[in-house]
């Protein structure tokens, strides 16, 4: 932990005086600097962005020029991942076209915990078109950051949602309104029998020729994650137009999506554990095991 001089806003930047953030598999892998060709844009030798933190939530505290749409004092939920990181840090600037305020139902911290991962599940889910009611989507990795979100969001569609998970989150899966929950430790869905009109990769362990596997004729499918290199390669040379590899952009108006959303009572986040910022590297240590169960996020309080 270090003092730092309060950053100042430029033209259409806000001023935020964090109250948490969330942690993301984008802090890690900066952290690390991996994949190994990731260091070719966050940094060859160390890190390009000192301060991770890419999820926030907070009040303005200034405004720069230009901005007409936020004043000192309203509650924001923003994303820094396309804008240099920072939010593990009192005071954040944040560019106004990817911040949005706050949903009135959430606290600071389950605010924080929406952005990247509930804009990713959005934008993957609808990556090949909107979800239909009569459509059967499959959800793999249904109570990850992502996939949590994921199934909330595709059942907010109509359609017949399939989590896959392991067993002692099954119940936590038809919590949030999976209509059939798969356990992955004693079932493969690709071998079930069942075909989806869409398959939601979350995790990003599965080939090409398991997706397609998967689906039913003319079904799609999209990945959001992946866990090795070979898989990215494979799914950018062999997906085809109907597996695509997803990597999400949080604009200000997803996050308006969202909020809808959440004030309708359809989306609610989960938050797995909560922490203080002097442990900051156990949260992302925890994360990068991959377990856990909804978001985790951290405070500077």
């Amino acid at each position: 932990m270090v003092e730092l001089e309060k950053p100042v806003p430029k033209a259409n930047e806000v001023l935020v005086h964090l109250r948490a953030a969330s942690v993301n598999a984008a802090d890690w892998h900066v952290l690390r600097g991996k994949p190994l060709f990731s260091r070719v844009t966050l940094g060859l030798l160390r890190p390009k962005h000192q301060i991770l933190g890419g999820d926030i939530a907070g009040k303005v505290a200034d405004v720069g020029v230009g901005v007409t749409r936020f004043k000192p004092g309203d509650e924001i939920y923003a994303n820094l991942l396309d804008h240099g990181f920072g939010g593990f840090a009192e005071f954040v600037l944040v560019p106004v076209e990817v911040m949005s305020l706050k949903p009135p139902s959430l606290s600071f911290e389950e605010a924080a915990a929406v952005p990247m991962a509930a804009v990713t599940a959005l934008q993957g889910l609808g990556h090949h078109g909107e979800i239909k009611p009569d459509q059967k989507v499959l959800i793999n990795g249904a109570t990850g950051g992502v996939g949590s979100f994921a199934v909330q969001i595709a059942k907010s569609y109509g359609p017949e949602v399939t989590g896959v998970t392991s067993t002692r989150n099954i119940e936590l899966v038809r919590s949030l309104g999976a209509d059939h929950v798969v356990d992955y430790t004693s079932n493969d869905f690709v071998h079930s029998g069942r075909r989806y009109d869409l398959i939601l990769d979350t995790v990003g362990n599965r080939s090409v020729s398991d997706l397609r596997r998967g689906l039913v004729g003319g079904g799609k499918a999209a990945v959001t994650g992946f866990t090795s290199v070979g898989k990215l390669v494979g799914l950018s040379l062999r997906g085809g137009k109907n597996i695509a590899l997803v990597q999400a952009h949080v604009t200000a108006k997803d996050l308006e999506i969202l909020s809808e959303l959440i004030e309708s009572g359809k989306v609610r986040p989960q938050i797995d554990r909560r922490y203080p910022f002097t442990e900051i590297p156990a949260a992302i240590a925890y994360v990068e095991q991959g377990h856990a169960r909804g978001k985790v996020v951290v405070s500077p309080a």
